[in-house]
């Protein structure tokens, strides 16, 4: 069973630990939001080569991305509606 009709702070419990979770009141299909988590590692390729030098080590910071309704991943920051509103559910990963 995936859960539904959650608030923000209980998606993103669960989004935390790995699950994807999405609004009924986005309008896009597909949309939804997943947790990256940080990590360290070395450049070896652009853009990051011409920010920081080819074999730099950079600190990447945990952060949530969005899946968007044309298929792109995107940094996402909550709106109002969002951290608000009680339409939250998980979206079941694919196998």
């Amino acid at each position: 069973m995936v859960a539904s009709n959650m608030d923000f702070s209980s998606a993103l419990k669960f989004v935390k630990n790995g699950s994807r979770a999405t609004r009924d009141g986005w309008n896009g299909k597909g949309m939804f939001i997943f947790l990256v988590q940080g990590s360290r590692f070395e450049v070896n390729r652009e853009p990051m080569a011409s920010v920081f030098g080819m074999g730099a080590s950079v600190n990447y910071h945990g952060h949530i991305d969005m899946m968007t309704a044309q298929g792109y991943v995107v940094p996402w920051v909550a709106s109002h509606a969002d951290l608000l509103s009680q339409d939250w559910r998980l979206v079941e990963t694919p196998e």
